[in-house]
């Protein structure tokens, strides 16, 4: 049966300024910048926002209407929302699927149980895959929906919750391996604290390390050659997390000795959460050489919490493009899982198509905006201008690591107010971002 009244979804370019079911910037298979551009985006479904999500929020019930809503035995609806899974995929002309092993199947009450239901719809997503040819760009372990994780998962006080979520995992790891996941991701929903008084920090971030440790071993162990990934995410629902942002993620990994295995998946109202960018934690993972892959999707800057708009800010993506650009792909591995759902409000089918569409066009645009000035060098030129003191004379002994403070200070003794003002210049701010804008409206014309 069609579970989705929607046509395949195709190019149709900017002749028409309406909306419709029809992408106008994402051209799959059109080269760009030595690409074709799904191989610059590399797009994937999230399973839970997509097909599990009600569109519930802390004040409201869930509103959203589904095609498989009318099967009520969790199993028969678990097995139904593949077959819906698929058709979508198919419709939207999408490579890449991601999931929690929780979105999947219902549990059961041993981990016993709910492995061998996970593993019925597992069968059934690699059936699908052998005849799509869909891939898994990344799979992960649900530590945090369960009230038994209450207190975390991998920094859980209880030695029993510990191992379960080990034993969880492992099994979710070797899903990886038989769906071909090119990436696992760990994204820790509850590891961080509500308060410090009852509090060993240190002892819960070994706790963490240990698990991430066990994980790749494992992996290892089994020959499930994935990308291993750390999802940054600062706050809520605890008072703090402990991988709050990239930088503080990078220095956990590189304290307990994870950075030579795992790489960063970023979101972008994670960022805005921690009060960056999504640029910033995008240039920070690049320049640390630990950018793996890219949850696409926005937040409300007025509203303080997850709220996983579909992108639809187009100098924020170009934002996001432009670093993913100067880094030549996402990742090794990478791409762009919309990890966004439709607004409580828009809860039609057909709101899931035009969401999508949003984002894929979104991100799409961007990344024609970001070749087209990496291409005319604007930005290289702008930043090479600025810090060109350091090209030659006292810059080029600075940066060689060849100046002394004696050399310093007698270079500076003498030097006037009016000579150091002299030397700095207006870094023009407000024309770099009136040239950005001229290069969207132009690019996307």
């Amino acid at each position: 049966m069609a579970y989705w009244n929607v046509d395949k979804i195709k190019y149709v370019g900017t002749k028409d300024k309406k909306s419709g079911l029809g992408f106008q910037y994402y051209n799959p298979d059109e080269m760009i910048g030595g690409k074709k551009m799904r191989d610059w985006l590399r797009f994937a479904v999230a399973y839970w926002h997509t097909f599990d999500q009600r569109l519930v929020d802390p004040f409201g019930d869930g509103t959203a209407i589904r095609p498989y809503d009318k099967y009520t035995d969790p199993m028969d609806l678990a097995l139904a929302k593949v077959d819906a899974a698929f058709e979508f995929y198919d419709k939207l002309g999408v490579d890449f699927l991601c999931f929690h092993d929780r979105d999947l199947a219902p549990e059961g009450d041993t981990l016993r149980e709910t492995n061998k239901n996970l593993d019925k719809v597992v069968d059934k997503i690699v059936d699908y895959q052998k005849t799509s040819g869909m891939k898994v760009l990344w799979n992960t372990s649900n530590l945090f929906t369960n009230p038994r994780f209450v207190e975390g998962a991998g920094t859980s006080p209880y030695a029993d919750i510990f191992a379960y979520s080990a034993a969880q995992l492992k099994h979710s790891l070797e899903i990886g391996k038989l769906v071909g996941s090119e990436n696992y991701v760990f994204w820790g929903g509850r590891e961080g604290y509500e308060s410090l008084w009852n509090t060993d920090m240190k002892r819960e971030q070994e706790h963490a390390a240990k698990l991430f440790h066990m994980a790749k071993d494992y992996a290892n162990e089994i020959g499930f050659d994935a990308q291993m990934l750390l999802e940054p995410k600062p706050k809520e629902p605890t008072t703090h997390q402990y991988d709050f942002d990239a930088a503080t993620t990078i220095a956990f990994m590189k304290e307990y000795g994870l950075d030579k295995d795992f790489k960063l998946n970023l979101e972008g109202n994670h960022a805005n959460l921690a009060g960056h960018t999504y640029q910033h934690e995008i240039r920070v993972a690049r320049e640390a050489g630990l950018l793996g892959s890219l949850d696409a999707n926005q937040g409300d800057k007025l509203i303080g919490w997850d709220i996983d708009e579909y992108p639809s800010n187009l100098y924020e993506t170009t934002a996001a493009m432009t670093e993913v650009v100067e880094n030549g792909s996402i990742g090794p591995r990478g791409g762009l899982n919309f990890d966004a759902k439709p607004r409580r409000s828009s809860f039609e089918p057909n709101d899931l198509f035009y969401g999508h569409i949003v984002g894929m066009d979104s991100f799409a645009a961007g990344l024609r905006v970001a070749v087209a000035m990496k291409e005319d060098g604007v930005l290289d030129n702008i930043v090479k201008n600025r810090y060109s003191s350091f090209d030659s004379g006292i810059g080029a002994e600075v940066e060689s690591g060849k100046a002394t403070m004696k050399e310093l200070e007698d270079y500076s003794l003498d030097k006037t107010q009016k000579q150091l003002r002299d030397v700095t210049h207006s870094d023009h701010l407000e024309e770099i971002k009136d040239t950005i804008n001229h290069y969207i409206i132009q690019t996307l014309k």
